[in-house]
């Protein structure tokens, strides 16, 4: 190798740190799609007005999952309770929670077929999103890569074989993708 190895390893590094991040940035947003099962993490988002601080949910109270279908909060001060059902009713969440003075219970319903498709397709736009991100990153890779070129830090061979390397690693992301929207699929039309 006859370049500088540590810029074409901080290119490397930078175009893996954009990847990655496309894809904790799908998962993060799969994460908040209702799939008609009770996840704690729908309420993650939500933010409590608790004594003037818009605080998060669990840094209130504890959340825990009885069943299949529903979360139960239970608030550590309860005058807190007022707070935490007003907020999860102003969230897009969409559920309406039920307050028996002592905790709050999420019951979610079950799906739709009409919204199960609904989802799939939120899904579906989600990965694409998130390959365009995929597609970016390699298009500021190759950019970066071919800047080093015109700097005479490498050759043109090894332009190639670099392109090929960030092709096969964009390659490896995009299955990571649709494997993590597959399963996603997979769940929401489970019934």
């Amino acid at each position: 190798m006859a370049y500088d190895v540590i810029e074409v390893l901080e290119m490397f590094d930078n175009f893996d740190t954009q990847m990655q991040k496309a894809v904790d940035s799908y998962k993060h947003q799969l994460a908040n799609i209702r799939a008609g099962r009770a996840n704690p993490r729908l309420l993650d988002s939500i933010l409590v007005n608790y004594y003037g601080t818009p605080t998060p949910i669990n840094q209130i109270g504890t959340i825990s999952v009885p069943e299949a279908r529903m979360i139960v909060i239970s608030v550590w001060d309860v005058s807190a309770l007022k707070a935490v059902e007003k907020a999860i009713i102003d969230s897009p969440l969409g559920i309406t929670p039920n307050n028996d003075g002592k905790v709050i219970r999420l019951v979610f319903p079950e799906l739709t077929q009409e919204r199960r498709v609904a989802l799939v397709k939120e899904i579906k736009t989600g990965c694409e999103n998130a390959k365009v991100q995929l597609r970016n990153a390699r298009r500021d890779a190759n950019d970066a890569t071919k800047k080093l070129k015109k700097d005479n830090v490498i050759t043109e061979d090894d332009v190639k074989n670099i392109e090929k390397d960030i092709d096969k690693e964009l390659a490896g992301y995009v299955a990571k993708v649709d494997a993590i929207c597959k399963e996603k699929e997979a769940e929401i039309l489970s019934v």
